[in-house]
């Protein structure tokens, strides 16, 4: 099968950061399903891996996480999809990736697609939806309300990948007023797009933003990038026993400043459930199975935001480059062979 992969990690610049390659079609076992892949998307972790995770010596890693095709073939413990099948998901990271023309998954962390949408809208959803929840819902808890603070959630970077999807959910699933940050005009008529109430400028001094728009001090804040840079802000502009939730890697975190609020903090990383194998796996494939509902109800939209040809491997640098550019909106997706 065809598949695109990188041996030593090396800036995207470089002709061999990602090269095309010929790989056995792999078998399925267990609960695994073989997907034959129709559309992936690229996220930031694609990038953080290519630049800094070498595959053991002599061998090839394949990226990918997002995906949307067919099930062409299951392993003998599959209940819950059968072959032909069209599905969504995003993978595992102790796995080989997307970017191959044949996938094992587990059925677990698996979702219908979407019939609504073809496979490359599809294929932008399943990581990002997966993260936004399961920081919205499992982390936070946005439904519990913190006493006394604006019912409200401030969503730095609203305009990326998981912010995207996370100003839909909050929007339509709960009753919080939507505060999305976004520092380029079209970034913000995106997220006001996708259902913001109010907009501000992470650029300019965040918690004399905040503070401007009269609501009171957000019961939650969902950090999706920058966390470092925009912490102290965070700090002054969170109501005492809020919530702080984050997905990005900074050095180090300092919540000591938190202390005085009584803030707590929370950690978000959707591949921590197929990872450990935990016992309430299966809640991705029954999430996934939620949003795909979701979007055919038209209560939420695809975040595709570019479809950048078909799946190869000078495709995928570019994709790659966008993404480490820090300036895209949405998705960018990738589709055929």
């Amino acid at each position: 099968m065809r598949a695109i992969a990188y041996q030593t990690p090396q800036p995207i610049t470089a002709e061999t950061a990602l090269v095309d390659i010929e790989l056995p079609t792999p078998e399925p076992l267990g609960r695994d399903l073989l997907v034959e892949i129709k559309a992936v998307s690229v996220n930031p972790v694609d990038t953080k891996l290519r630049g800094k995770a070498p595959p053991p010596e002599g061998e090839w890693r394949v990226l990918g996480f997002d995906a949307a095709g067919i099930v062409k073939a299951v392993g003998p413990d599959v209940t819950l999809f059968k072959p032909g099948d069209a599905v969504f998901y995003a993978g595992s990271i102790d796995r080989p990736g997307t970017n191959a023309e044949f996938h094992l998954v587990d059925e677990r962390i698996v979702g219908r697609k979407p019939a609504s949408l073809d496979f490359a809208a599809a294929a932008a959803l399943p990581l990002t939806a997966i993260t936004a929840w399961e920081m919205l819902f499992d982390r936070l808890k946005v439904r519990d309300g913190v006493p006394g603070a604006a019912n409200a959630i401030l969503i730095i970077g609203g305009a990326g990948g998981v912010g995207s999807i996370a100003v839909q959910l909050a929007r339509s699933l709960t009753d919080l007023t939507v505060i999305a940050t976004a520092s380029r005009p079209e970034t913000a008529a995106w997220v006001k797009e996708l259902g913001a109430h109010h907009v501000v400028d992470h650029s300019k001094p965040l918690a004399a933003e905040v503070a401007a728009l009269g609501i009171g001090a957000p019961a939650f804040v969902f950090s999706t990038t920058n966390t470092t840079e925009h912490l102290p802000a965070i700090v002054e502009t969170i109501a005492p026993q809020g919530r702080f939730g984050l997905i990005d890697d900074p050095a180090t975190l300092d919540v000591m400043p938190f202390k005085r609020k009584a803030v707590s903090t929370h950690w978000e990383l959707m591949f921590t459930r197929p990872l450990f194998q935990t016992p309430d796996m299966i809640e991705q494939h029954n999430l996934l199975n939620a949003v795909s509902q979701l979007v055919d109800d038209g209560t939420i939209r695809t975040t595709l935001a570019e479809t950048l040809g078909t799946i190869n491997a000078e495709n995928l640098r570019k994709a790659h480059a966008l993404i480490e550019s820090g300036r895209t909106r949405g998705k960018l997706v990738l589709e055929g062979f």
